[in-house]
């Protein structure tokens, strides 16, 4: 499964991408949401044929915010069934978290510091597998 992952903290983006190769997932690695922005530009012009089943989105980046980026990809009809997930170390209100449920199609918030590697693999694992559960139902 490859697996787009958006993150301007270097750190945080290699450690992940890392933890999803261990995983046997492949990595699509962005470094700003700008750069996934530009991304989603060639996926639209039936450039990139390689999309990604899963998304893990930092919310604060340079360039676009993970909700835009997961606005935009629920739009896109390759892109729009796919999980995505959001990472912010910032505290969010319920209205905000409702908001990037209903109206950019995130189907979760992680909180950082990130989970223990163990704790995170189960946390996606159980939104990718409810997301696929539902692609039957809808």
């Amino acid at each position: 499964m490859k697996w787009l992952i958006a993150d301007d903290e270097a750190d945080i983006l290699n450690l992940v991408a890392m933890m999803c190769r261990l995983w046997g997932h492949d990595p699509l690695p962005f470094n700003s949401g700008q750069k996934v922005w530009d991304w989603l530009d060639q996926v639209e012009a039936g450039q990139q044929n390689n999309l990604p089943e899963f998304a893990l989105l930092d919310i604060r980046m340079p360039g676009k915010k993970g909700n835009e980026l997961a606005h935009r990809m629920r739009q896109i009809p390759a892109l729009q069934r796919i999980p995505i997930v959001l990472m912010t170390a910032f505290s969010l209100s319920e209205d905000d978290v409702f908001s990037m449920a209903q109206t950019d199609g995130v189907d979760f918030i992680i909180y950082k510091p990130l989970p223990a590697p163990d704790d995170l693999r189960h946390m996606l694992d159980k939104v990718i597998a409810a997301k696929q559960t539902s692609k039957g139902t809808t």
